[in-house]
């Protein structure tokens, strides 16, 4: 084995810890596989003999180049308020394969990454690096070139509104599943009363069929996402595939076979709280949906 194969393989067994970080840091799955890449072209541009800890002289870099990676992402939008549904990573119901587990490890659900989508990318690279990865602020600070100071009240602002606006979902999977399958039952029957009853009354359904549809759109209550869902299943008759959806219980709803939805349920306090659904085509032929093959 010669010199680069062996860095090579030093950097595949952090590649699933790296990917994680990315993942966290963007909501987008190519883009944190494009984060990785470059943190591996930087590391066979680097001098590895001189790095003591490679594990965290990686995580900054993915850090650096995602923080990089959201502020050019921001200076392209044209509307201020632009905001899309984060990538799901979806698992047959039976559970993630390692790689997947090792991805949403923490368990990083749609609505946590939602709330992320919408703080600064300061704020974002000093709450994930340190509340998610225990990085110190000590080595944050100079990717934001900030003072230790401020890097730590960037994760503190983001913190707040985190655990603000993220709910905290049920850890009964079984019982999530329950109720996942109750909502759905009642749509199938046309049963408004039934939907309302699994609904959280502060509910919130969120979802992005694309831009060309007019992005992320939002319902709120639990007697709007009712008829929403309602109005879906008479205009846009499909199957549902159980799987889970970021470790959560979720759907993928098919049409003749093909992908129509990705819906995440996050259930607290046994109702549903927040529903997330991505529709966009162009983004779920980009998703792997192997459950579908189940």
């Amino acid at each position: 084995m010669n010199d680069r194969e062996f860095l090579a393989d030093r950097f595949e067994a952090h590649r699933g810890h790296l990917k994680a970080v990315a993942y966290r840091m963007l909501g987008l799955l190519t883009e944190a596989e494009d984060a990785v890449q470059e943190a591996w072209l930087r590391l066979s541009r680097s001098e590895p003999d001189d790095v003591r800890n490679l594990g965290g002289w990686l995580t900054t870099v993915v850090g650096r180049v995602c923080l990089d990676m959201l502020r050019a992402r921001t200076s392209r939008r044209e509307e201020p308020l632009e905001a899309r549904m984060p990538d799901p990573v979806v698992s047959p119901a039976s559970g993630p394969d390692p790689e997947q587990a090792a991805l949403l490890a923490d368990s990083v659900g749609l609505a946590l990454l939602v709330v992320l989508e919408s703080l600064a990318p300061a704020e974002r690279l000093a709450f994930v690096l340190h509340d998610m990865f225990a990085v110190p602020f000590e080595e944050i600070a100079p990717l934001v070139g900030r003072s230790p100071a401020t890097a730590r009240q960037l994760a503190s602002r983001a913190r707040r509104r985190v655990r603000g606006a993220a709910p905290v979902p049920d850890p009964d999977l079984a019982r999530q599943r329950e109720i996942v399958e109750a909502f759905l039952a009642a749509a199938h029957r046309g049963d408004f009363a039934g939907l309302v009853s699994v609904l959280d009354p502060g509910v919130v359904l969120r979802a992005d069929a694309g831009a060309l549809s007019g992005g992320l759109r939002e319902v709120r209550g639990a007697d709007n996402v009712a008829g929403q869902a309602l109005a879906f299943r008479r205009h846009a008759p499909s199957t549902a595939h159980a799987a889970l959806v970021n470790g959560l219980a979720g759907v993928v709803n098919t049409v003749n076979g093909e992908p129509s939805a990705v819906m995440s349920f996050t259930i607290a306090g046994g109702r549903i709280v927040e529903i997330d659904i991505l529709a966009d085509p162009a983004r779920l032929a980009r998703l792997d949906l192997a459950v579908l093959e189940d």
